[in-house]
């Protein structure tokens, strides 16, 4: 049976999406910052997390960005294969609702027109659309602002298959480790292991945007994730990059199928608000 859908709705869903995200912490990561104070060993980390517990909650109240960093809209479309868009084209749908939400949220706009050129385009659109095909008459849409003083400190490796689960280790402490103060942890770091050189970062990226409170279902990626996220708070970094033991809040890890040649590995790492917001329409 197929289900129409106007894409007026994806426009409306992500333009408050947009404005949510930047404005209020999602619940996992809320709990998961909570719970980071308790856990952090120093008194200066500890200082630098309750300050920015207080910064949160102020973000929140006033209607004030989590961060100055409103970030370029990153959009997950999963989109059921019984979904028939009416009403007009999705990508140009898409991009109106991140126009609005950055224009009617007041949120600092932050995308250039070309990256050599360099002209705002003064709405922060356009945003990155990655569509996924999927069952069901249903469209789970994430929207996902991504600061670039995280994302600046990404990294892809392209590892040797001879290289097997300690490079794989080895490639994501040494993104953290170079990484330092710059990604502003304490961090959630996101991974992805296979595919191509383009799917690994997709895969990444994508993996930020998981609750932190859930582990892969793979048993062990699921002991890997915990094994990282235990290596990389012992480095030292802790909160704001002045030491303790939180410099990650999690480590979330995505695999896919790759060739018998290669093992792609890259790290997109997100700073303590890793915003993102998911609805269903």
């Amino acid at each position: 049976m197929i289900r129409e859908i106007n894409v007026n709705k994806l426009t409306e869903n992500i333009k408050d999406m947009c404005i949510q995200a930047n404005h209020i912490l999602s619940e996992d990561m809320d709990c998961r910052m909570r719970e980071a104070v308790d856990m952090e060993e120093s008194e200066l980390g500890r200082q630098i997390l309750n300050q920015l517990q207080d910064n949160l909650k102020i973000a929140e109240e006033d209607m004030i960005p989590i961060c100055q960093d409103t970030g370029m809209a990153v959009i997950f479309l999963e989109v059921g294969q019984d979904v028939h868009f009416i009403g007009g084209e999705v990508e140009a749908a898409v991009n109106e609702g991140v126009r609005k939400g950055y224009v009617e949220g007041f949120l600092r706009k932050s995308v250039v027109n070309d990256p050599l050129i360099r002209e705002n385009t003064k709405d922060n659109t356009p945003a990155i659309i990655h569509y996924a095909i999927v069952p069901g008459d249903k469209v789970k849409i994430t929207v996902a602002p991504k600061g670039f003083g995280s994302e600046n400190m990404s990294r892809v490796f392209m590892l040797k298959p001879a290289d097997g689960i300690d490079g794989v280790k080895e490639a994501v402490l040494t993104a953290v480790r170079d990484a330092g103060p710059n990604a502003c942890p304490p961090m959630v770091v996101g991974v992805g292991i296979g595919g191509t050189f383009e799917k690994c970062a997709v895969m990444a990226k994508q993996a930020l945007t998981r609750n932190v409170n859930e582990h892969s279902s793979v048993p062990y990626i699921k002991e890997l994730e915990k094994e990282l996220l235990q290596k990389i708070n012992a480095l030292g970094i802790g909160p704001g990059g002045l030491g303790g033991r939180v410099t990650a809040l999690a480590v979330n890890i995505n695999t896919y199928p790759t060739h018998i040649a290669g093992l792609p590995v890259a790290i997109n790492i997100c700073c303590h608000v890793n915003r993102h917001v998911v609805r269903i329409v």
